[in-house]
């Protein structure tokens, strides 16, 4: 997604301009052509150096620099990006953008580009709160800016409140949201499970497994990154929610069957990547069970089946989770529960699966197709499957 895109990167006055070093950082990291623009201001937070290191590019900071390799600077910069990030925008920019100034650089090639502008506050809370602020970013979203933040914290003047810059995770997110608008996904809603659900014992105490919902997380970033709309069915985790993702959080199995057949009569895709409990208690004691002899027993029932009994017009993705007779048992699954797609990981293998930042699977079609993948971050194997999805999608796949 930002390998090789050019990025302007708008760094402006604010205590905050230390944390766009690591905006520039990940996004060169990441493949992209950062083209740093600083205001004047910005120079006495941070210097132009520091980002020239971190790029490998030039640096822009006057209006009338000689030696540039950018020709009518402001225009070119404004013509080779793909979107403009300005991290931190402090009031004055926000200002200045909305009364459309072109007093410096960043505001004239802001006023040059026809590509996506998103601005992520950082400011006093006095500052963002006050009314002509709040009118200038207005202003700005009627106008097709995008906006991400402000957090709300401990802020350099000492007071709690709004007007901390966004996290990183945050912006960059919403950047592969812009920069996936028209991809392959666009225009489809894709519905994602995550997480492992938690069937009460007691009001303390719960069955569950060790999902950690990396991989449905995994594949709802990806999805919008190719320009779905996601919406992410999780369980608890302790996951960071994924921008521009709708979420529904949900805790047992039923709580995620309902949400599922809600959802799904208007999705494209469903992908089942959350480990959901097979049986639950009969019922959960109103009290904390105390501990009294040496056992204790509990009677299970089964939970709903979701993927074998909620059926629609969408393509249907599991993901089968074995400790032995891998494929034959993702096979039977497949089959039983009429998928399109089933994703099967062997859980004894070593750095994969539950509570993995990577996995190794194989992915078997109706068709009897069998992909096996060597091991992969979950990021990367998200991509993998929602290439097949939109196989499916455009009916290759069937």
């Amino acid at each position: 997604m930002l390998k090789g895109k050019t990025i302007i990167l708008g760094v402006t006055g604010s205590i905050a301009a230390y944390k766009a070093v690591d905006i520039a950082s990940q996004l060169t990291q990441a493949g992209a052509k950062v083209d740093v623009i600083m205001t004047k201001a910005a120079t006495e937070f941070v210097t132009p150096l520091t980002f020239q290191a971190i790029t490998g590019r030039p640096v822009v900071t006057e209006m009338f620099e000689s030696g540039s390799e950018f020709n009518v600077e402001h225009v070119s910069l404004a013509e080779a990006a793909k979107v403009i990030v300005i991290a931190p925008a402090t009031a004055n920019i926000i200002a200045k953008l909305a009364a459309g100034i072109a007093d410096d650089m960043l505001c004239c090639t802001v006023l040059a580009s026809k590509v996506p502008v998103i601005v992520a506050p950082a400011m006093d809370v006095n500052m963002y709160q006050n009314p002509i602020t709040q009118d200038n970013l207005a202003k700005l979203k009627a106008r097709n800016f995008i906006t991400v933040g402000p957090a709300s914290g401990r802020l350099a003047s000492g007071k709690e409140g709004l007007g901390r810059l966004a996290d990183t995770n945050d912006i960059i997110g919403t950047i592969r949201q812009v920069l996936g608008r028209g991809g392959d996904l666009a225009e489809k809603h894709i519905v994602v499970t995550a997480g492992g659900t938690q069937e009460l014992i007691d009001p303390i105490r719960c069955i569950t497994n060790r999902s950690s919902g990396k991989m449905g997380y995994a594949l709802a970033e990806a999805a919008r990154d190719r320009g779905a709309r996601v919406t992410l069915i999780t369980a608890p985790t302790s996951l960071t929610k994924p921008i521009g993702v709708e979420m529904v959080n949900v805790r047992t199995a039923q709580e995620m069957y309902q949400a599922v057949r809600d959802l799904v009569p208007q999705a494209d895709a469903l992908i089942m990547a959350a480990a959901v409990a097979d049986y639950r208690p009969l019922s959960a004691a109103g009290d904390k069970i105390k501990k009294e002899g040496n056992r204790l027993t509990l009677e299970l029932e089964r939970t709903a089946d979701i993927l074998g009994s909620i059926k629609g017009e969408f393509i249907s993705v599991g993901f089968a989770a074995e400790s032995s007779n891998l494929v034959e048992n993702a096979k039977q699954k497949l089959q039983q529960k009429e998928l399109d797609l089933i994703v099967a990981n062997d859980i004894t293998v070593a750095d994969s699966g539950f509570g993995s930042d990577n996995n190794q699977v194989t992915i078997i079609d109706q068709e009897g197709k069998i992909d096996s993948l060597p091991l992969l971050p979950k990021r990367e194997l998200a991509d993998r499957i929602l290439d097949r999805v939109v196989e499916f999608l455009s009916g290759k796949g069937s």
